[in-house]
């Protein structure tokens, strides 16, 4: 946009200069009228340009607005859920503070699980649209901050001595809560999320998972499926059900394997080859779709 801006300015500019501000007839007005002229003339020029250059990018804008494909406004149509989801996070974790300043152990934990399961949900984004926000909040398995470091002290040790670490994540989740309402949601963003959360559940969450101190791995990995659903659902499934609808019918099984898989009592009676081998299917099930819908097969590899 500032580039068209600039060459729009640069032609109108140099149309002052080399055309229309010299002229090839002697002026024989008196110096003064004639500077006069000039500036009148000169203001003018300076007048049509601006009106012209407001036109020009009032057009690509629209033009940008029109080209927006279903996709784009499927990947829109998403955002109300991730702001549901960074929503509860937050609220969870503002009760989290709350529960600690209280000396609270017990809420504390109560508010730590419920700030998790929305945060959870949304890792669908977080990943590769914040990575720098992702980390903080949610590094593991060797967390010096966010959920983890809190993990450890309150439900490890029984302790609630970690005031600093869940005003960081207050801020933080405050932070992302508003970004998650203006940044951009593009739809290769959205299923390189997708692919990344799913392949993460089957690799690194099914032996052991991520929650280890508080037991609420799988609570984690069941939120995970349900966020991929989501985005699935909303972004992906009517285009990729109207261009290949066998392809659509797989993932949707594949999904529904998923949430099978993790209807369980507990995290050891998880079947992990099964749990990994259905992910795999899926995140192959996302890239075969990805060309046929205009968007580039998924990597695995989160963004930078």
């Amino acid at each position: 946009m500032i580039e068209a801006t600039r060459r729009a300015t640069a032609i109108h500019t140099t149309g002052l200069i080399s055309a229309e501000n010299i002229s090839a007839s002697p002026d024989t007005r008196s110096p003064r009228r004639h500077a006069t002229g000039l500036k009148q003339r000169f203001r003018s020029k300076i007048s049509r340009l601006l009106t012209t250059t407001i036109c020009f990018l009032a057009a690509i804008d629209a033009a940008s607005y029109a080209s927006a494909g279903p996709l784009d406004e499927a990947a829109e149509q998403y955002r109300p859920y991730l702001i549901e989801g960074i929503g509860q996070a937050l609220s969870g974790a503002q009760a989290l503070q709350g529960r600690v300043a209280a000396k609270d152990v017990q809420g504390a934990k109560e508010a730590w699980i419920s700030a998790r399961a929305g945060w959870e949900r949304s890792e669908v984004f977080t990943g590769g649209f914040v990575p720098d926000l992702d980390q903080k909040i949610d590094t593991w398995p060797n967390a010096t901050t966010g959920f983890h470091a809190i993990e450890a002290r309150l439900f490890g040790a029984n302790h609630t001595d970690v005031e600093a670490d869940a005003n960081d994540l207050v801020a933080r989740l405050t932070h992302l809560h508003a970004e998650a309402r203006e940044i951009r949601l593009t739809p290769q963003g959205l299923l390189n999320g997708t692919a990344q959360l799913a392949y993460e559940v089957g690799e690194n969450k099914s032996d052991g998972g991520e929650s280890r101190i508080s037991g609420t791995s799988l609570d984690d990995m069941r939120n995970n499926v349900a966020g991929i659903e989501i985005a699935y659902n909303v972004v992906f499934s009517s285009q990729i059900e109207a261009i290949d609808p066998k392809l659509a019918d797989a993932a949707r099984s594949q999904i529904g394997q998923l949430k099978a898989l993790l209807d369980v009592s507990s995290l050891d009676k998880v079947d992990a080859p099964k749990l990994r081998r259905a992910t795999e299917e899926f995140v192959v099930t996302l890239q075969n779709a990805a060309p046929k819908i205009g968007l580039v097969r998924p990597t695995l590899e989160s963004s930078p």
